[in-house]
């Protein structure tokens, strides 16, 4: 293509930027990746007693080894097919908005760990490091979001533990780490929130995922004794699909009595009862 039309599209770009900037605050949707607790694009590889409430799925690839020992409740395993595919897509969707969020805070080459911060974007230029404790302050807000923009790795150190207050004990699925490459939680890290890595995601022995999920888009995810539970594992039922079923009103308020019970069992394994006070 010639260098002039590239110019004029980039100049394009930036200025509709400038003039509609994707607030801070815009809400992330994961869409069919939501109900995946581990995604990846090349393979899923697991050893020891892993537990994953909700899909475990890989695509294009197909590979999803350690399953058992490992063990999945509340979804399943799929792999090489057309609804991992969809999700994949969904996936790409969710990191590129997610990227594109007008950053409330630039964090670049400080240490996650000791911080308290608020609802709102926080972005990194390169890696971002979790040494120690994270806490995020919903401050009563049961709508708040968190989103990480990370230019290059998200790493952790062993025992790091991301944790919510003010509201947050169950909003897990409202964090979500954009990762530009590829992502290592260390041996006992206790993390929340979505991990949408572009590349891999590995998790070390005996870390955990309370109320979020590992999603890659085209490397793999590797698993080692973890636990990772993903709050949106069971999908809401659609109205018209159940008068379709014939059961009408009655019975999609049933089901939806039916999704809180199984909502609220979740979030007390992962010892996050309050949830459902």
């Amino acid at each position: 293509m010639n260098s002039k039309y590239i110019h004029t599209a980039i100049m394009s770009a930036a200025f509709s930027a400038a003039l509609f900037p994707i607030a801070s605050h815009a809400a992330i949707n994961l869409g069919g990746a939501g109900q995946y607790a581990v995604l990846a694009g090349s393979t899923v590889t697991n050893t020891g007693p892993t537990t994953v409430t909700g899909s475990v799925g890989v695509s294009p690839g197909s590979a999803v080894t350690g399953f058992p020992p490992g063990s999945v409740t509340g979804g399943f395993i799929t792999s090489a097919d057309s609804v991992t595919a969809a999700a994949q897509a969904d996936l790409s969707k969710a990191y590129a908005a997610a990227a594109a969020l007008v950053p409330s805070q630039m964090l670049t080459g400080q240490n996650l760990g000791g911080m308290t911060l608020q609802p709102g974007t926080y972005s990194f230029a390169t890696s971002a490091q979790l040494n120690g404790i994270l806490t995020l302050d919903y401050l009563g807000d049961p709508n708040a979001q968190f989103v990480f923009q990370i230019g290059s790795t998200l790493t952790t150190a062993s025992l790091s533990s991301v944790i919510s207050t003010n509201g947050g004990s169950a909003s897990g699925d409202s964090v979500f780490w954009q990762v530009g490459s590829s992502a290592t939680l260390g041996t006992g890290t206790s993390f929340e929130g979505n991990i949408m890595a572009y590349q891999s995601i590995t998790l070390g022995t005996g870390a955990i995922i309370d109320l979020g999920s590992a999603l890659a888009i085209n490397g793999a995810v590797t698993l080692d004794t973890n636990r990772l539970v993903a709050l949106a594992a069971v999908p809401e039922p659609e109205i018209s699909a159940l008068y379709l079923a014939g059961t009408g009103l009655i019975g999609f308020i049933g089901l939806k009595k039916r999704r809180r019970q199984r909502y609220c069992a979740i979030a007390s394994a992962a010892n996050h009862a309050a949830a459902c006070a």
